[in-house]
C-alpha cells in the first residue's frame, strides 16, 4: 500500500517536495419416403448418439458464436477498456511521486541531444479547471470534460528554466478522446500561441515569478489510451518576459535562432512532458493488472 501522505488526497504546500444468422434446422425424426419401403423405424443406438453429439456441438458452436457477437467480446478491446477506465482513475489512486518523479533523467532530451535533470520544485494541490487554463483553451477542452487536474513544477539542474507539467484528466471515453485529439491536429490548436496553458507559480520558489506573461515555449498532448490530456509550458527562472513564444514542436527543430530557441526551451517542455506521459502510461499498465 502506498504511503498516504503520499497520495493526492494528502494536504500540499506551494513547495511540495524536490444481423445475427439462424441456427441451422436439425430434425431427429426419420425423413418422409415416398416410393419405397421403410426397413426400419428407428435408428441403432450407437446412430442414434452420434447424430445427438452433433446437434449438441452444432448447439455449442452456435451458442458461443452468438455469444460472442451479442457481447462484442474481443480480448484485445477488452484488454484496451480496462486500461482506460484504469487510467481514469489514477489522480487519486497514484503517490504524487509516482506521477511526477522528484528527479527526472531526460537522457538525449536537451538541444543536440545532450541530457536533462530535472528536479522537482512544487506540487500544486489537486484542482478543478476553473482557473488553470486561459479562456480559448479552456473552451477548446470543453467537450471533454474536467475531473482533476495535477500539476508539478521543476527546474533544470542550474536552476535557469522553469517548466510545468500538467495532467488533465478528463471525463471522456474513448471516442471523444479521438474525436479532441483529431481536432487538436486538424486545426494546430496545440501551436496557438492563445491556447497556451498556464503555469503554476509556487511561492518560494524559484519558479515564484513564473507567470503567464513569462511563458516562452509549450506542448500539448492529447491522449486517446487514456482521459488525459498532458502538458508543459516553459520559461527562464529570471522571471524574464517571453516576446514572441514558440510551440515546442518547432523551437526544437534544428537552426532556429530566436531567444526560445538557443535557449532550448522547446526541449524543456518537450522532454519532461514526455517522460511524465511514460510514468502515467506505466502506472496505467500496473493498474490495469491489479485484480478488480
Amino acid at each position: 500500500m502506498p504511503d498516504p501522505a503520499l497520495s493526492w488526497s494528502a494536504p500540499y504546500s506551494d513547495t511540495g517536495g524536490v444481423g445475427s444468422g439462424r441456427r441451422p434446422f436439425v430434425s431427429l425424426a426419420q425423413p418422409d419416403v415416398y416410393g419405397r419401403e421403410v426397413r426400419s423405424r428407428s435408428f441403432s443406438g450407437r446412430a442414434l448418439l452420434a447424430v445427438a453429439c452433433a446437434v449438441l456441438g452444432l448447439g455449442l458452436i452456435g451458442g458461443a458464436l452468438t455469444g460472442s457477437w451479442l457481447t462484442g467480446d474481443d480480448s484485445g478491446d477488452l484488454g484496451a477498456r480496462t486500461a482506460f477506465t484504469a487510467a481514469g482513475n489514477l489522480w487519486h489512486s497514484v503517490p504524487v511521486d509516482q506521477l511526477f518523479p522528484p528527479t527526472v533523467e531526460g537522457d538525449g532530451a536537451g538541444p543536440g541531444g545532450a541530457d536533462r535533470t530535472w528536479i522537482r520544485i512544487a506540487v500544486a494541490p489537486d484542482t478543478g479547471c476553473a482557473d488553470a487554463f486561459d479562456p480559448l483553451l479552456r473552451q477548446a477542452l470543453a467537450p471533454v470534460g474536467c475531473q482533476r487536474l495535477l500539476r508539478a513544477t521543476y527546474t533544470d539542474e542550474t536552476q535557469s528554466y522553469v517548466t510545468t507539467v500538467g495532467l488533465l484528466f478528463t471525463k471522456a471515453d474513448e471516442t471523444a478522446m479521438n474525436a479532441l485529439r483529431t481536432r487538436f491536429s486538424k486545426e494546430k490548436l496545440d501551436r496557438r500561441t492563445d491556447l497556451m496553458p498556464r503555469p503554476y507559480a509556487a511561492k518560494n520558489t524559484v519558479a515564484a515569478g513564473f507567470k503567464d506573461a513569462q511563458r516562452a515555449s509549450w506542448t500539448i498532448s492529447v491522449l486517446t489510451d487514456a482521459p488525459v490530456v498532458a502538458y508543459a509550458v516553459s520559461g527562464w527562472a529570471d522571471g524574464r518576459k517571453a516576446d514572441t513564444p514558440q510551440p515546442a514542436e518547432e523551437a526544437i527543430a534544428p537552426g532556429g535562432t530566436t531567444a526560445v530557441d538557443q535557449a532550448g526551451l522547446g526541449n524543456e517542455a518537450k522532454g519532461l512532458a514526455d517522460r511524465v506521459e511514460r510514468a502515467l502510461r506505466k502506472n496505467v499498465g500496473s493498474a490495469a493488472k491489479q485484480p478488480s
